[in-house]
């Protein structure tokens, strides 16, 4: 490491987000320091309406990869798919080990065995307080509060100076499971100086403080009173364990049985209960089968689909498409949640349905958030008293509201960093600057397919669902070029063939006319410009007759 004549580090500290800073999800970030690379969490998003087919996005990692000698590993916050997601699919291209904590790793651990990773991914399990020395860094795990247990804070000490991450986290005086955010240690790291704070922005523009999850606690109490004579479901969100761990509290109390259903909500209360975060008593949950030697009234369904995703255990009972539930007149559904941005026609699409089959649907006070307000992002940067404020985990206007808050803290305007996805922060105690950008953006999975869908695919499937296709197939003589059969014209999504065949006539008539033409011009049919020919004449047919632009695809043949 090289020093300058007063002792301090010559090398600056690079901050490099690689996603997670134009929405919600996609959470990945790089900090390097000369020879040595760190990467803190590696999460996926899922696709926008526009992105048709995609199952799920992850972050290009072409960075990592072209300076993979330097990447030490993966350091992950918590256990939410918007943070290790990704994992399965980076590791099979750079496979570095994973740091996190317990019930954080258990999650990942079950990704691994699903993708066949586990033999060969180097793994390490950290409690809260601990270190560990990855190349020229430090990181510490501080413990803090969040909508899954086992949330950290990182502490990321190099040469160059302390960056706190904040991960997702908010303070919870009163958590259902475990201890209060380590509000201690953050103020001892804070007196002896931090370089940066990267604070999570998501309820940045929330006044005042998220209330603690024991709250629901005593809402899901006065529910299941008030709907003792019902048979009760509940949607929440498979990795909220404390909000499992109250529902099934509740249950207990008022003697009922819980049947959970939804693969990963399954998957998450095994591996949870595996590792001590979630005791059930005995004969407390019962599998679905067992449904019917219990009066409906006893038994509460605790199922995943809180956010309307169409595959989701709730929506299949909203639709009837459920092999097991049916919604019955007289249920009592709880969403436990708020929708995400972007998922509320869908959410009120399947309460919609619930309610036309006559449950009772409760939605109002039924959720806590894991993310800080206002006022705990306030005392988070009084405790670390950061020089340089980078807000992060959240879209433009989120990271705005925190940047105006750290305005207000008294952070020059200078000092505060509003980064995009791929730029590259450097900075030591003298300044920082951002200096460049690396390459990034989002890789599309669909099905066994990683990165195989581009703008160009999407593009096809969006004018294919827009306008559908018309194929025109003929055939050529070999050797003399004529016309030997067709045109003939196959359309799909483009109009109801039965109800259009003088259209598709008048088509295969101007297609004939137009290859015929060609054909008589040139000795040698060129099978380029053919195509070409018949694109031009039915597109600008079809446009006159229909205004519809189908995609058009021409097969020719030779016999």
């Amino acid at each position: 490491m090289r020093k300058n004549e007063q002792g301090r580090s010559a090398s600056k500290l690079k901050v490099i987000p690689l996603g997670g800073l134009e929405q919600v999800g996609l959470n990945i970030t790089a900090f390097e320091y000369e020879d040595s690379i760190v990467v803190v969490d590696c999460g996926l998003s899922f696709p926008e309406d526009e992105m048709l087919g995609i199952d799920l996005v992850i972050p290009d990692i072409t960075y990592l990869r072209e300076n993979i000698n330097k990447v030490k590993g993966f350091v992950i916050t918590h256990g939410h798919e918007d943070h290790i997601g990704a994992l399965p699919y980076v590791l099979k291209e750079i496979n570095i080990p994973i740091y996190a904590t317990k019930l954080t790793m258990g999650i990942i651990e079950n990704k691994l065995e699903e993708h066949g990773l586990m033999n060969i991914t180097k793994r390490k399990v950290v409690k809260f307080g601990q270190s560990i020395n990855l190349g020229q860094f430090r990181i510490e795990f501080i413990k803090t509060n969040h909508s899954i247990v086992d949330a950290a804070a990182l502490a990321i000490y190099s040469p160059a100076g302390v960056v706190v991450h904040t991960g997702d986290f908010k303070v919870d005086y009163t958590p259902v499971f475990g201890d209060a955010i380590d509000l201690q240690r953050f103020a001892e790291i804070g007196r002896k100086g931090v370089l940066a704070l990267m604070c999570d922005s998501t309820n940045a523009e929330r006044q005042g403080f998220t209330p603690s999850e024991k709250t629901v606690g005593h809402t899901l109490d006065s529910l299941f009173l008030e709907h003792k004579d019902t048979r009760i479901l509940i949607a929440t969100f498979a990795s909220n364990v404390d909000r499992v761990r109250q529902i099934i509290n509740t249950a207990e109390k008022f003697d009922r049985k819980v049947v959970v259903e939804g693969r990963s909500m399954v998957n998450i209360i095994e591996t949870a209960s595996k590792l001590g975060y979630l005791q059930i008593a005995d004969r407390t949950l019962i599998d679905m089968d067992e449904l019917k030697n219990f009066p409906p009234e006893k038994t509460v369904i605790i199922t995943t689909g809180s956010q309307g995703e169409s595959m989701a255990a709730l929506s299949r009972m909203a639709s009837d498409n459920h092999k097991k539930i049916s919604i019955m007149p007289g249920d009592t559904v709880i969403f436990s949640s708020h929708p995400i941005p972007g998922n509320e026609k869908a959410v009120t699409n399947v309460i919609n349905e619930l309610q036309m089959k006559g449950a009772d649907v409760i939605f109002q006070d039924v959720h806590v958030s894991g993310h800080a307000c206002q006022e705990e992002i306030k005392l988070i940067y009084s405790l670390v008293r950061p020089k340089y404020a980078v807000p992060v985990h959240g879209e433009y206007k989120h990271r705005k509201a925190q940047a105006k808050i750290a305005a207000g803290l008294g952070i020059p305007k200078e000092n505060i960093f509003m980064l995009q996805s791929g730029d590259v922060l450097e900075m030591d105690e003298e300044k920082a600057v951002v200096t460049g950008k690396v390459p990034v953006g989002a890789i599309l999975v669909d099905g066994l397919g990683v990165g195989d869908v581009g703008n160009v695919v999407l593009r096809d499937r969006q004018h294919l669902a827009e306008d559908g296709i018309v194929i025109v197939v003929l055939a050529l003589e070999s050797g003399s070029d004529q016309l030997v059969s067709g045109p003939d014209i196959v359309t799909r999504g483009f109009v109801y063939v039965r109800e259009s065949d003088e259209l598709l006539d008048e088509a295969r008539g101007v297609v004939e006319e137009a290859v015929q033409d060609c054909l008589d011009k040139s000795r040698k049919a060129d099978w380029g410009k053919l195509k070409g020919v018949i694109k031009d004449t039915l597109s600008e047919f079809v446009w006159k007759r229909t205004k519809r632009r189908p995609m058009i695809l021409p097969i020719i043949m030779e016999v």
